[in-house]
């Protein structure tokens, strides 16, 4: 049996400046999974940078805070319980409204890989 504790996980900022930490990955953990999953959180005031996954699909599920979702030239407010599809190649960013830290959950199938990933122009 395998179970991890956000207590227990080390964050770190990624090329997006989103603060993250990689919860469970099959490559850290030694196991076979079909994705990865890592807990986000990006501050008041701040957001990430436009980024794309260049062969994976990503899905975000708001855990606390409030924020935007930008993907290509689309736009949707977002709230906790909500979870967003963003397929391969798509330009996104996320962006915190609120005044408390903006808590996701990021699923990225097949397991992300720092170089799938590529800031946007």
């Amino acid at each position: 049996m395998l179970i991890k504790s956000l207590k227990n996980c080390e964050y770190f900022q990624v090329a997006d400046e989103t603060v993250l930490c990689e919860l469970l990955h099959p490559k850290n953990e030694n196991i076979e999974m079909g994705c990865s999953v890592a807990h986000a959180i990006i501050e008041p005031g701040r957001a990430s940078l436009p980024h794309k996954l260049k062969s994976s699909v990503e899905i975000y599920y708001i855990l606390e805070g409030e924020g935007v979702m930008h993907i290509n030239t689309e736009s949707s407010d977002v709230k906790p319980g909500d979870a967003i599809y963003i397929p391969p190649r798509s330009s996104q960013w996320i962006e915190n409204t609120a005044q408390i830290n903006l808590k996701f959950l990021c699923v990225v199938t097949p397991p992300w890989e720092g170089e799938d990933e590529e800031l946007c122009d």
